[in-house]
């Protein structure tokens, strides 16, 4: 059985070690390029950049630069910022009792220079892991210089230190970030004063704390994101700040309708009841991510804004929340959305956009529309009209048939083994011979009709009737 080493605990402990500190930059690098080496994935969970955003950041750590990140809403910029940690080392020693994480070798604080003068080769050592050293703030116009860089602490006045005593000085999360990565989200929001005062950090390299002769060298690296109409077109950031950031990347929303949906299948919530008799058709996870998708393009959208992926993965959790509620109501052994679960996802959407217009009602019509439209386009990747001229046929001779969130499996399958050709429609779906499956098949099928024109639709409580 093999004992795992102990750590150096002091300073004379650490130099006999032959431990030797890097710079931030360089220990990401360092990391960076070993993961490369393995192939390994940078950003694992984070789908659609490799080819964009990921190779920027590549190059930006390479180069040893301060990101930012622009993009509108729900385009993982927190998360990628926050990924940055794992290129940090595990651990790194400190000089315990320090606010600013002070490397026992080069010390960079009052209370830490002291404590080697004093202490030595005894000075005790602490190691802190990769999490100790993020630092993240999110922008607000109320904001202080107290809160990033630091300020005098009464308490510590009160305690006998002179105001000229540096050790009467309340770090702020800037210098307690030291030797590790610094994030400001939504940095236009931060007050022009404050962006002023993070300009030693950004070129410098050292924050400067009121009237004090204190100079902190910090070790970091200075991330950021945005959104890019704040940042490049109301003149809410000043120039100079700009000026310092290395790297500027954009990040975007998913590309393809593919990832889209691998996106939502992933960050959905999922419950362990809930999974065991759930069952989505591909089509209907199409029809979410197709949703969004026309939404981003949308006149009466707000596009500056953005829509935001969560969007995507709310309306996902909406349908399929529906489609418990009925299998539990209706007793039925499997969970399938269907076409009359979409007017549910209104819940889920409309605190996640901005509208251009705020006149009464006009949200759901925008609403009702971009289903209709995501339904329509679905439908027409998978099938032509004259497909179903047999199920046409059997509604010029009279058929109805009615449908319903609320409307029970077996009545749709009853109807089902009346329409001639349906069967073929089944196959080509994919969709196994399922109640609740052939509900949802069914569905699709009569509104792709409809709205192709081959079938009228009334309005009925509770759902439509379809008829010729």
């Amino acid at each position: 059985m093999t004992t795992q080493k102990k750590k150096p605990d002091t300073l004379g402990e650490l130099k006999k070690s032959g431990y030797t500190s890097v710079p931030v930059r360089e220990e990401l690098r360092r990391n960076l390029i070993a993961r490369m080496g393995s192939h390994e994935p940078l950003f694992p969970g984070i789908l659609g950049y490799e080819d964009s955003v990921v190779p920027q950041v590549e190059n930006a750590i390479l180069a040893g630069h301060d990101i930012i990140l622009l993009g509108e809403r729900g385009q993982a910029k927190s998360r990628i910022i926050r990924a940055l940690v794992d290129l940090l080392d595990p651990e790194i020693p400190i000089i315990e009792g320090s606010e600013v994480n002070d490397d026992p070798l080069a010390p960079i604080s009052r209370y830490g220079k002291d404590m080697v003068e004093e202490k030595g080769d005894a000075t005790p050592v602490v190691w802190v892991g990769s999490d100790h050293r993020y630092g993240e703030k999110l922008a607000t116009p109320d904001i202080s210089i107290a809160d990033l860089i630091g300020d005098v602490d009464p308490i510590r006045i009160a305690e006998g230190r002179y105001l000229s005593d540096e050790l009467a000085i309340h770090y702020g999360l800037i210098p307690r970030t030291n030797r590790g990565v610094f994030c400001i989200n939504e940095l236009p929001d931060l007050a022009e004063r404050i962006q002023v005062g993070l300009f030693n950090l950004m070129e410098e390299r050292d924050v400067q704390i009121k009237g004090y002769r204190v100079r902190l060298p910090l070790d970091m690296i200075v991330v950021a994101s945005a959104n890019p109409e704040d940042y490049t077109n109301r003149g809410r950031i000043i120039t100079p700040l700009k000026d310092r950031y290395g790297a500027q990347i954009r990040t975007h929303y998913p590309r393809e309708l593919s990832l889209e949906i691998a996106i939502m299948e992933a960050e959905r919530m999922k419950f362990p009841d809930t999974e065991e008799r759930l069952y989505v058709p591909q089509y209907m996870k199409e029809i979410v991510a197709e949703y969004t998708a026309l939404a981003r393009k949308h006149p009466e959208i707000n596009q500056r804004s953005g829509v935001s992926v969560r969007v995507s993965i709310a309306n996902y959790e909406t349908i399929v929340a529906n489609s418990l509620r009925r299998s539990i109501t209706q007793s039925e052994e499997h969970a399938v959305p269907r076409l009359t679960d979409l007017p549910y996802m209104i819940a889920s959407t409309l605190g996640k956009i901005e509208m251009e217009t705020m006149e009464e009602g006009r949200e759901a019509k925008i609403h009702d529309d971009l289903v209709k439209r995501s339904v329509l386009n679905i439908f027409n990747r998978y099938f032509a009209a004259p497909d179903f001229e047999s199920i046409v046929a059997a509604f010029d001779q009279g058929a109805t048939v009615d449908t319903g969130a609320e409307v029970a499996a077996h009545l749709y399958v009853d109807e089902a083994t009346k329409l001639t050709g349906f069967g073929s429609a089944l196959n080509k779906l994919g969709v196994a011979e399922d109640g609740p499956a052939i509900a949802s098949a069914m569905e699709f099928v009569l509104e792709g009709l409809h709205l192709n024109r081959r079938l009228n639709r009334d309005r009925m409580d509770g759902g439509f009737r379809y008829h010729a």
